[in-house]
């Protein structure tokens, strides 16, 4: 990289950073857990399109690590849309979903899937949905997957569980369900990241307030309503009020709001 760009765009980030977090665009943040550092391979258009939709993504590489415990070892986020790497001085497991808006988990296996189902840890895929769970954030999993670990298949040179095992397999996706767990198919992953996303964007907007859609407001509607939280009235873009509703709502102390 040529020195000079390397140096406008270290300024460009300083300067970006002494903005004050009122001033900062605050863009989704999500993360993605893969079993392997190739098992990304087939979602690089998903990622394109979350970068053109404007939400940033981390990728944590589990390579060796799927279900195993990784003792002293912890988790460093390399920045948005970095790696994420193992390091010793990086936040715990349970402690990762913190700086994110959902985590995205495109294939889960038996083993994570009966520990999360029985409220268990001690994987690193484990404790990061229980953090996620518990703190009230999406968790988005591959609902077409066989079950069985990627390094299992190439192990064992089989792709799919044994039937009591599916059944078994089964069972705890229906219990994950229960426990809050949402799952979509594979290459529908990215766009319910960007219908969460949106929905989180609009509950920030608006204060968690009701999004009025009548296409035509009238005073008769704005006389009939007994209360206005916080004063506010939420509409979307393209609603059409009444001369008459506009004067009445002025005469109410009403301010109009409106989101896309």
């Amino acid at each position: 990289m040529d020195i000079r760009h390397m140096i406008e765009s270290i300024t460009r980030e300083i300067l970006q950073s002494m903005k004050p977090e009122d001033q900062q665009e605050r863009k989704p943040r999500w993360l993605y857990v893969f079993c392997d550092s190739k098992a990304h391979e087939p979602f690089d258009d998903q990622f394109i399109t979350l970068h053109n939709h404007g939400i940033c993504h981390d990728i944590l590489f589990l390579d060796g690590e799927t279900s195993s415990w990784l003792g002293m070892h912890r988790i460093e986020c390399g920045g948005a849309g970095k790696i994420i790497a193992a390091d010793e001085y990086a936040p715990i497991p349970l402690e990762v979903p913190k700086e994110y808006d959902g985590v995205i988990i495109p294939e889960i296996d038996l083993d994570n899937a009966a520990r999360v189902a029985a409220g268990l840890k001690g994987t690193i895929k484990a404790e990061i949905i229980f953090a996620a769970l518990v703190l009230g954030k999406p968790v988005l999993i591959g609902e077409d997957v066989p079950g069985l670990k990627r390094a299992d298949r190439r192990s064992l040179k089989t792709l799919t569980l044994p039937a009591p095992y599916q059944k078994l397999f089964l069972q705890h996706v229906n219990a994950l369900r229960e426990l809050g767990v949402e799952f979509y198919p594979q290459k529908g992953l990215a766009d319910a990241v960007i219908r969460k996303s949106r929905a989180g964007k609009l509950a920030v907007e608006t204060g968690h307030q009701e999004v009025h859609t009548t296409r035509l407001l009238t005073a008769d509607w704005v006389a009939a309503q007994t209360d206005f939280p916080d004063d506010r009235l939420v509409l979307r873009e393209g609603t059409i009020v009444s001369p008459l509703a506009k004067d009445l709502l002025r005469e109410k102390g009403i301010t109009v709001h409106y989101v896309r």
